[in-house]
């Protein structure tokens, strides 16, 4: 039997996806991409802000017409929008067959097969339930690249944010099962392994005692295949100077680290229930630039959060010029039920909040362009993501660029390439976000 299987949200809802794929595989279902073929399908939700809840609900309802209109047997929706509203799903989309909360993926194969039986099947484990790994992963990235999650849940409880409720408290997944994953997936072709957490530096406290994030990284450096290790969601307080040793000692590990810092005021950053203020994030940021001089450094920030005031936002736009990170982006603040920001008093206008994103947006731009500028004449290593159609010319990232969200490399060659391969890039042209290349040399091992 096939299966549509959707997958939304962040990379870390993407790695259960595939291994909630990998399952249903060794039990002998097969995949599609056709919505007029697939007899199941499963829609893996997201919930973090509003806008990504309105996907999840809108897809499962439009997917849902093909029961009608199609083969689908049975609807199914699993992850963070049906773990947060698990008393209201079912009742406010009757298309939906079955439903599975955040800590309940393996069993997946069981909802399967008793959704096909007729049987209404609605399952929701403790989130704050010990989790392992699941085995066999099926990639869905090409291959070349893949998601590694070395951690589950959040301890954090920042005021705006849901995932502690709907992923629990942090469980580190242990070193050796992360080891074996890494390993196979490597061993299946992966070339770049990039680790993502809710938080990334605070991995092995809960099991070690420590930040063990370091000696992991050392593990995963030792593995045959990988070229390339990437960090993100490191939090800007828990960055350790072992942790920057690391990264400078180790050639795979990028020099790139994802650092959300979501403002720059402290009385928002209090407001927020973050754990460090403005003086803090800029000596970081100063250490961490001293340090690695070639790092690049990515953020988010959060645009319109309840109480920001104009010299709040000001204040933001100032430290942004100053601090000039390689990559950022502005999220505006979604209001969510239940979370204790949702209540605070002086809620910004929608209007207002959107037009604080813009600002702090176009001022990146600028910053964006001028970062890429100075990029020209410099030689990087290059993975190539695919070729121009009709062109002589392939789309790249560089180790500043993480896939789906940072910017692109455009290599000029009458070589043959394939996704995957690396080659050496001379930076030729520089756009708004983005680079323009031609090869240098031979393709590097």
């Amino acid at each position: 039997m096939k299966i549509l299987f959707v997958s939304l949200g962040c990379d870390k809802n993407l790695v259960d996806s595939e291994s909630m794929t990998g399952l249903l595989a060794r039990a002998g279902y097969e995949f599609t991409d056709d919505e007029a073929e697939a007899e199941i399908i499963v829609v893996n939700t997201c919930c973090f802000i509003g806008d990504a809840k309105e996907e999840s609900i809108r897809t499962i309802l439009e997917l849902a017409s093909w029961k009608k209109k199609g083969r689908c047997r049975v609807l199914l929706a699993t992850g963070c929008l049906a773990e947060r509203y698990q008393d209201e799903i079912c009742k406010e989309i009757p298309e939906l067959d079955g439903v599975l909360g955040t800590a309940s993926y393996d069993y997946v194969t069981e909802m399967v097969e008793q959704t096909l039986k007729g049987q209404h099947y609605e399952r929701f484990e403790s989130v704050d339930r010990p989790m392992d790994l699941l085995p066999g992963r099926m990639v869905t990235t090409g291959g070349h690249y893949a998601y590694l999650k070395i951690a589950e849940g959040c301890d954090r409880h920042c005021t705006y944010c849901v995932i502690p409720g709907v992923r629990g408290r942090y469980r580190s997944f242990s070193m050796e099962q992360l080891l074996a994953q890494a390993r196979e997936l490597a061993d299946g072709g992966v070339r770049e392994l990039i680790l993502v957490a809710q938080e990334t530096t605070l991995y092995g406290t809960d099991l070690y005692g420590h930040k063990a994030l370091p000696e992991l990284l050392t593990g995963l450096c030792r593995i045959p295949g990988l070229y390339w290790i990437r960090l993100q969601y490191c939090y800007p307080e828990e960055i350790t100077k072992e942790l920057i040793d690391v990264i400078r000692r180790e050639p795979k590990i990028c020099h790139y680290l994802d650092m959300p810092i979501q403002h720059a005021s402290d009385s928002i950053l209090k407001r927020m229930g973050r754990r460090t203020c403005r003086e803090e994030l800029i000596r970081q940021i100063d250490s961490i630039r001293k340090a690695i001089p070639d790092i690049c450094l990515r953020t988010t920030l959060i645009a319109g959060f309840p109480g920001e005031t104009q010299e709040d936002h000001e204040a933001l736009m100032a430290f942004v010029d100053e601090c000039e990170f390689d990559r950022l982006g502005v999220f505006a603040y979604s209001q969510e039920e239940n979370t204790p920001a949702a209540a605070m008093p002086d809620q910004i206008p929608d209007e207002v909040r959107e037009s604080r994103r813009d600002s702090l947006m176009e001022l990146q731009q600028e910053i964006a362009f001028d970062k890429c500028s100075s990029m020209e004449g410099r030689i990087l290593d290059v993975m190539i993501e695919g070729r121009i159609a009709d062109e002589n010319a392939y789309v790249g990232r560089t180790y500043m660029d993480a896939p789906g969200v940072d910017g692109l490399i455009f290599v000029h060659t009458a070589e043959e390439l394939m996704t995957g391969d690396f080659v050496r890039v001379r930076v030729t042209g520089a756009l708004e976000y983005d680079l323009i290349g031609e090869i240098e040399d031979e393709l590097t091992q």
